[in-house]
């Protein structure tokens, strides 16, 4: 019913049934993850009204299991990718897996998923740090690029007062910066690859 993908690993197709509503997958190596995708398979849908939280556990310091809820799944969103390595020094929270004795082992975290109504799905607060990013780092970076470019060229600004004549070099008017910085962010805004066209 679910799969599991982290990248530089093959996907994990077949999770642990730990209870009649409740699957885990074993994450080996987990303090080199960064991030992990859940995925329903398509070849068995939710029942009506039911959906699937998904949670991290890690080991703490004591060997105690400590679980995270990142989020869900449901048939109208079968897939999600979450970011769990801030997330491997945090403190749990409430879970549905907490009288399984699901064996704990040092080096190995776990990703739960529980079959749950819909209703109680919109109800649960995930932990805010494992949401992924809307805003792919290509944009990211250019955004910050164009303001560290706009900040630093704004530093040089003067006034036509303040200028001292020099026939070797070229001066571009402050307005005509910002007007280009406006105008790139309103087109990164609209469609973050218009410069390949």
């Amino acid at each position: 019913m679910f799969g599991c993908l982290v990248a530089g690993r093959l996907v994990q197709a077949v999770a642990q049934q730990v209870a009649q509503d409740k699957f885990v997958f074993d994450l080996p190596d987990y303090e080199n993850i960064n991030h992990v995708v859940v995925f329903m398979l398509g070849t068995i849908p939710f029942p009506e009204g039911m959906g699937g939280s998904v949670y991290f556990c890690f080991p703490d310091q004591s060997g105690m299991a400590v679980w995270q809820l990142l989020g869900f799944v449901t048939n109208e969103k079968p897939s999600a990718i979450f970011k769990i390595s801030g997330l491997k020094s945090g403190k749990g929270s409430q879970h549905p897996f907490g009288a399984m004795n699901i064996p704990q082992t040092p080096s190995v975290a776990q990703i739960g998923i529980s079959v749950e109504l819909l209703e109680h799905l919109a109800q649960q607060t995930p932990v805010a740090s494992a949401a992924v990013s809307s805003v792919d780092s290509f944009t990211q970076f250019t955004q910050k690029m164009l303001d560290s470019f706009y900040n630093f060229a704004s530093s040089f600004a003067v006034t036509q007062a303040q200028m001292t004549p020099n026939p070797s070099e070229a001066f571009i008017p402050a307005n005509v910066v910002l007007k280009w910085y406006e105008n790139f962010q309103r087109r990164l805004a609209q469609n973050p690859f218009f410069w390949k066209t």
